[in-house]
């Protein structure tokens, strides 16, 4: 099945909760961190999430704090 027509089948099932996965947020971090080392120091840090328990961006900050 094609990526359209399983977003077209999450709509009509109203079942269209979709969670960015953790090693893409993982990947993501690292290159900020690698491009500058201090880039979320002193920074708050929103996270796009509904719901903090199943979120993984609340999952990779809290178990990386202390690293960032």
């Amino acid at each position: 099945m094609s990526n359209n027509a399983q977003l077209t089948n999450a709509k009509k099932a109203k079942d269209d909760e979709f969670y960015t996965e953790y090693s893409d947020i993982q990947k993501e971090m690292n290159a900020y961190i690698e491009y500058n080392k201090d880039v979320f120091k002193d920074k708050v840090i929103l996270l796009p999430c509904d719901d903090p328990e199943w979120s993984n961006f609340t999952k990779f900050f809290a178990q990386n704090l202390a690293v960032y």
